[in-house]
């Protein structure tokens, strides 16, 4: 056992030794020219590992192929009845195939509902007695909003080997004869009578729509290529409003909104009445569907907060967070560095008193995850819970007097609300891709306002502040200038217990020297001391962060007047 498991260990320790730089390992390596794009190749799995460990399932980047729904076959048939044993013509045309829609909605908030390959209905065959084919319903996939989808282009979709219909047929018939080829096309195409398709090849009505479906089949192809030119953008921030205005005349109900055409449909076969002339009365072939649109859309979700929380690694967002929602919001608070791995949103939900939801008065102690589950398993083991009221049950104003309502009983005095996103923490270099990198900044690029969060007990919190506003100037310019105000957390750790005036004093001295940094290099922002764990100088942040909200949402508010005029 024992030299097994020396064994392990030296074949860990080479492992290691080997995956280091030259510049560290004893023998001088030569770098290869690919070292750095394999290292950021391999930091890139290590970090969506890393984001979706614990069953995390928060998706915001994402490759879908699209395909719409292929047309139903033309069918070749004739009209049979009592005395008229050769009747006309009587084949339907057959159905065209869905067209699929991206339909942005406020009820999901990632991307891992959204399927990797997506496939449109297809459109049914048309029958005898002049029987149409029923066309492909629509496809509706739901995207969470603030998704911004491109289509990729023809360089980018290489890798992902995209073929559309044409150039997957090229390469299906490529080591095929003449003869083989020219059968394999028409057997894709046309749909003829039984032991009749000989005969139809042969006849100079056949050939002439052949030669009419080639024509349209080039145009379709030239169309298909001037969209390519023009490459499918649309960047979902808003949801789309169904309701009809007061005036409008009586009719139809409201229909339900299917949301942007991303792929149309296939259209449909045509049957054999459409090839009837004067000289060909009895049309024995049809057409076959044509296939759908196929595109590769890149997915980008930009999470839409009013407010975005951005931080160092442990500097409290995530206690802060839960205290600002009395504990709803389910983001993990641990005593070590990159306990977020995802974005979390909250709603602040605020009174006319300035009250928000789930207040519950100062030194509410709100501590770390382990702990407080471990705390309510005991309770619930010793019977606490067994008579206590749900919180639909409780009435107003029952928690101990607070005048904080809790669930439905809030509705009643609610004034204003607005959302707030915990991001991972922030790093230096994350503009570069290092620790987590930039896929998570992504999520404050949407956000009305930004609001730093520091370590206020750390020894130098304006170092903090100085590389988190390079940091996100580094990754968007004049991103930081949406910061509005500077938290400085764990401001009970300086004071002590309140009794030591030197305590007090030299908190009272930090805080003047932090706000005279903020004056000098970052501006006119609003720096407030709180304690997130005791949910102290808490009703003065949503405060000043409702405020902020309400500046902000005037402002889009008017800059997007004259686009509706």
């Amino acid at each position: 056992m024992f030299r097994l498991s020396l064994q392990r260990r030296c074949h860990s320790f080479t492992r290691n030794f080997s995956s280091l730089p030259a510049h560290v390992s004893a023998a001088p390596v030569v770098e290869e020219p690919t070292y750095n794009l394999k290292e950021v190749a391999r930091r890139k799995r290590r970090t969506e590992w890393k984001r979706r460990q614990g069953g995390q399932t928060f998706l915001d980047h994402l490759i879908v192929h699209v395909r719409s729904g292929k047309g139903g076959d033309g069918c070749v048939a004739f009209h049979r009845e009592l005395y008229k044993p050769f009747g006309p013509p009587s084949g339907g045309n057959g159905g065209r195939g869905g067209d699929v829609y991206f339909l942005p909605t406020p009820h999901l908030t990632t991307l891992s509902s959204v399927p990797s390959r997506v496939r449109g209905n297809p459109g049914s065959h048309g029958q005898g007695t002049w029987q149409g084919g029923r066309n492909g319903a629509p496809l509706v996939v739901k995207v969470p909003l603030g998704t911004v989808v491109r289509e990729l282009t023809k360089e980018e979709t290489a890798k992902y080997n995209f073929k559309d219909e044409w150039e997957a047929e090229e390469e299906a018939l490529a080591d095929l004869s003449p003869e083989e080829r020219l059968d394999k096309l028409r057997a894709k195409r046309w749909v003829h009578y039984p032991r009749y398709q000989d005969d139809n090849v042969q006849r100079a009505e056949f050939k002439e729509a052949e030669r009419t479906l080639w024509k349209e089949e080039r145009a379709r192809r030239i169309e298909r290529k001037r969209r390519t030119l023009n490459p499918l953008f649309l960047d979902l921030d808003t949801a789309e409003d169904t309701t009809l205005p007061d005036d409008s005349p009586l009719g139809p109900g409201n229909r339900e909104s299917l949301g942007h055409l991303i792929a149309s449909g296939g259209a449909g076969g045509l049957g054999n009445p459409n090839f009837l002339s004067a000289n060909h009365r009895s049309p024995k072939f049809a057409t076959r569907g044509h296939e759908g649109e196929l595109v590769v859309l890149s997915l980008e979700l930009k999470i839409l907060a009013d407010i975005g929380l951005v931080g160092m690694p442990n500097a409290g967002k995530s206690t802060l967070l839960r205290a600002l929602t009395g504990g709803r919001a389910k983001s993990e608070v641990a005593s070590y560095a990159f306990t977020t791995l995802n974005p979390v949103v909250g709603v602040i939900r605020v009174a006319n008193d300035g009250i928000f939801e789930g207040w519950r008065g100062e030194g509410a102690v709100h501590d770390e995850t382990r702990i407080e589950e471990e705390r309510h398993l005991e309770l619930m083991e010793q019977g606490a819970f067994a008579d206590s009221l749900t919180r639909n049950q409780k009435p107003i104003g029952a928690d101990d007097g607070d005048t904080a309502r809790v669930g439905h009983d809030f509705d009643l005095i609610e004034e204003f609300r607005f959302t707030i996103a915990d991001n991972p923490g922030l790093i230096s270099r994350a503009s570069e891709d290092v620790g987590l990198g930039y896929s998570f900044l992504r999520s404050m690029e949407r956000s009305l306002a930004l609001v730093y969060v520091v370590d206020f007990s750390g020894p130098a919190p304006w170092d903090e502040l100085r590389v988190l506003r390079d940091e996100l100037e580094a990754y968007q310019h004049g991103m930081s200038a949406r910061a509005r105000m500077v938290i400085a957390n764990k401001a009970d750790l300086l004071g002590g217990d309140g009794r030591d005036p030197q305590m007090i004093e030299d908190a009272k001295r930090k805080l003047g020297k932090l706000a005279e940094f903020v004056e000098d290099e970052l501006g006119p922002l609003d720096v407030i001391p709180v304690s997130s764990k005791f949910s102290n100088n808490l009703t003065k942040v949503v405060g000043f962060m409702r405020g902020y909200v309400e500046d902000a949402r005037e402002r889009l508010k008017e800059s997007r007047e004259p686009e509706n005029e």
